[in-house]
């Protein structure tokens, strides 16, 4: 029974996106970006594999030619046109088949959507979120402070180093628009399974979009070490639309008492 309870509470607690012991490849992706990151990736590697076996073919037929037991005599090969064409021409075809998906893929992550659900304002300084939307001219906007949880006060199911005390709550399948600039030294709004890294530079702001496709618990980290405590972590913890607007009304009541 106590094994059941706790399975239960680190299927509900745990990371459903974060970094495994012995990890091969990325993190199951989140948004289309990611996915296209992934896939791009993959498509690559078909490709090295191909150009791997190509030249390791032709070192094995090196090598036994001109090896001098197994052939003496080595074969006497002065020009070979035909594999000059193909050696100078496929190795100028295959950038071109990674070129077209990955400028694709470029110009997707930097375009920003032009109407978005949603704005949240990320300041660096391990972290400060706003939720601009939310302003009015009778209340202040939705703001909280997120800290890591020290390593020496997690909770049952809590990862070391990777939770916070406030999550970014978004909702699932929502045009979602991040602002990240610092208040002091140059951070890095990083979430590996969203394919987001953003920089956050002194004197100006960046912005970045968001579409989270499923719910989840996303874990990310400031890609920006400066110091003493700096590699701050990041949560951003997806639900239903309908449990988000529940979350930001219940938030801002605290908040506006």
């Amino acid at each position: 029974m106590t094994v059941l309870v706790l399975e239960k509470i680190f299927l509900t607690i745990a990371p459903c996106d974060a970094a495994e012991p012995w990890q091969l490849g990325s993190q199951d992706a989140a948004t289309p970006i990611m996915q296209g990151i992934n896939d791009l990736h993959h498509d690559i590697f078909f490709f090295l594999i191909l150009i791997l076996v190509f030249v390791s073919r032709m070192l094995v037929r090196a090598l036994w030619h001109f090896h001098e037991q197994t052939n003496p005599i080595p074969q006497r090969i002065v020009h070979g046109t035909t594999i000059e064409i193909i050696r100078t021409i496929f190795p100028s075809i295959i950038p071109m088949f990674i070129a077209i998906p990955s400028f694709a893929l470029l110009y997707s992550m930097d375009e920003v959507v032009v109407d978005p659900a949603i704005t949240i304002k990320a300041i660096g300084h391990q972290w400060y979120y706003e939720y601009s939307d939310y302003n009015s001219s009778d209340e202040q906007s939705l703001t909280f402070d997120s800290y890591t949880i020290p390593e020496d006060d997690p909770e049952l199911g809590q990862s070391r180093l990777l939770e916070v005390d406030n999550r970014v709550v978004v909702p699932a399948k929502t045009h979602l628009r991040m602002i990240v600039t610092p208040a002091d030294v140059p951070h890095s709004w990083a979430v590996p399974s969203s394919g987001v890294k953003c920089d956050a530079v002194p004197g100006r702001s960046n912005q970045t979009s968001i579409s989270v496709q499923r719910e989840g618990v996303y874990y990310g980290q400031c890609s920006e070490i400066r110091g003493t405590n700096h590699a701050s972590t990041i949560v951003v913890e997806a639900v239903p639309l309908k449990d988000y607007g529940s979350r930001v009304s219940n938030q801002l009541i605290l908040q506006t008492n």
